[in-house]
């Protein structure tokens, strides 16, 4: 008798399966203490941060052409989520997906909400510290300071965006993100789990996405490296465009969808 490859916890979870451990895991989420929230935020915002950096430095001066640098650049910036999701920590972007349990009346408005707020608190406090870290560490000197140079480019080309680009482009990344996170839930041990965050992360870096917590880090550090044209008005805008555009393509377009195809409960006859 021929074993069936699920049984032996050797097969990827079905749809229907990550759903419902997506669901479980949001009603978890929304009950964490307040102290074990805010810490675990302040470690995915740093995590991002991270692969920000990590970023950066990859595409400085790379002669690998401009598909391609924007690819092993993304590859590079998936470090990232890779630690949020092995390492174990709370992103605001991927905590969209507790929508699905709200949606299911599992988890209340205010539950949600409240974990919400403090995640994007913690994870704004997370990537802020790193950013100034990476800054006084010296490490974007390297290359004569080329690496500061594309800090501060890549920023201004982000407070470049109309808000039309800014927001449609959040809406596509926190997409891509969600989905990143909802094929980790696929997955059985650690290396299907960096398989299934990479392409998803490249995918949305190499596109020009645009997501909030990388903003919390890509633009302050181009600002600590001195550059003149950024502003604090000037990154709240950009931010809280981005936030929204996250929310309505994590919520709305990965949870609500799934949700509805797995989770919605038949209407009583």
């Amino acid at each position: 008798m021929t074993a069936n490859p699920d049984d032996l916890g050797i097969d990827a979870y079905s749809s229907k399966d990550i759903a419902a451990r997506v669901e479980t895991s949001g009603i978890a989420k929304a009950r964490l203490g307040f102290t074990q929230v805010l810490m675990l935020a302040i470690l995915a915002g740093a995590f991002i941060a991270l692969g920000g950096a990590f970023y950066t430095l990859v595409i400085t001066g790379s002669e690998l052409g401009y598909g391609i640098t924007r690819f092993v650049g993304g590859i590079a910036f998936s470090l990232g989520l890779i630690l949020v999701i092995v390492g174990g920590a709370e992103l605001f972007t991927g905590n969209n997906l507790i929508v699905m349990a709200w949606a299911s009346r599992k988890v209340t408005h205010r539950q949600l909400l409240r974990n919400w707020i403090i995640v994007y608190i913690g994870n704004f406090i997370g990537a802020l510290s790193t950013a100034a870290l990476i800054s006084l560490s010296g490490v974007l000197s390297m290359s004569d300071g080329a690496v500061a140079e594309t800090a501060i480019y890549i920023a201004n080309a982000k407070l470049a965006l109309s808000w039309q680009e800014a927001f449609f482009r959040a809406i596509l990344c926190n997409t891509l993100v969600c989905l990143a996170v909802w094929l980790c839930f696929a997955a059985r041990g650690v290396s299907g789990k960096i398989l299934a965050i990479i392409f998803p992360i490249s995918g949305f870096v190499a596109l020009g996405f645009e997501h909030s917590v990388a903003n919390m880090y890509f633009i302050p550090v181009a600002f600590f490296e001195g550059a003149e044209t950024i502003s604090i008005s000037g990154f709240a805008a950009n931010l809280s465009i981005v936030t929204g555009g996250n929310i309505l393509g994590g919520s709305a377009l990965v949870a609500l969808v799934y949700w509805l195809i797995y989770l919605r409960k038949a209407p009583q006859a």
